[in-house]
């Protein structure tokens, strides 16, 4: 594959002795790809490595055919970055530090930045509060300016770092649709713990936890080897759950305990539909990773 970004055996250990990249394997075609993970997992590590922001120590990460790594600047040129905070200098509005942005990204036309920054302003419903300063705005507000700032000059790889974090549904779904659109042509790289975020934009994705892929595929392949393996009963609130239970969640009567395995167990465990979240929670478990059931 050359029309996209690949990534092999990327990887990266941190002074301390953290391994935050462990030979990572990534082949992602223009579209939406999930990369889902919990806090700490690496996630942020490769989002910074593939944006040159951090430099690996081996591996190899090509975007449509270019070397990043032996010509960072090629990538820079074509690069929309979201990182988890975004800052601001007081005072300045929304529309000011986009100009700024739009120069740094070589829109040196006046008329062709001025209609870029129209454009993306009101692709993310911001063009009422253009004006008003960066810093007063709301945490959705932020976020959807944040992807109008990652979208100037057309980028070829999008990275989104945890984007939704904070935000309202309404909010979600508003900034969901953005992802969408700018997919069509893009590769979108969406970093995030949140699986509904993935389940709902997301063809394929990776799970990631330690620095390591433990699953690829789409949300369909992931959940399929689960039907029939799955079992749920409701227990009182006060009663143990089991040690080994995949899940344990808020139910109005109680609690819902998932459980994995070929037979249900004995207690009037009956059948339960397999999620992506579930199957997230099995790759992870799979990997030994300690999961807060």
């Amino acid at each position: 594959m050359t029309n996209g970004l690949i990534v092999k055996g990327l990887q990266k250990t941190y002074t301390n002795g953290v391994r935050a990249l462990d030979d990572v394997d990534l082949q992602v075609s223009p579209g939406l790809y999930g990369l889902l993970g919990p806090n700490g997992a690496g996630k942020s590590t490769l989002m910074r490595t593939l944006a040159t922001l951090l430099q690996p120590d081996a591996g190899e990460i090509l975007l449509d055919g270019i070397d990043v790594l032996a010509e960072p600047d090629q990538l820079r040129r074509q690069l929309g970055y979201l990182p988890q905070q975004i800052g601001a200098y007081p005072g300045v509005s929304g529309r000011g530090l986009m100009k700024r942005f739009a120069w740094l990204k070589g829109r040196t036309d006046r008329r062709q930045r001025r209609r870029e920054i129209s454009q993306l302003l009101e692709q993310v419903n911001l063009t009422e509060a253009a004006d008003r300063a960066v810093s007063e705005y709301s945490g959705g507000m932020l976020r959807r300016f944040g992807i109008a700032l990652s979208l100037i000059g057309s980028p070829r790889l999008l990275i989104v770092d945890e984007p939704t974090a904070g935000l309202d549904p309404t909010e979600r779904n508003q900034f969901h649709r953005v992802l969408a659109e700018v997919a069509t042509e893009a590769v979108v790289l969406l970093s995030t713990h949140i699986v509904e975020d993935v389940e709902n934009l997301c063809g394929r994705l990776s799970i990631l936890t330690d620095g390591r892929i433990v699953a690829t595929g789409s949300p369909a392949e992931l959940i399929e080897p689960l039907r029939g393996r799955l079992w749920s009963r409701v227990i009182a609130k006060n009663q143990e759950p089991p040690g080994d239970a995949l899940r344990v969640l808020a139910h109005p009567n109680g609690l819902r305990v998932i459980m994995q395995g070929e037979r249900a167990p004995k207690g009037g465990y009956v059948s339960h539909q397999p999620s992506l979240e579930d199957a997230y929670h099995v790759a992870l478990q799979a990997s030994g990773e300690e999961v807060d059931v």
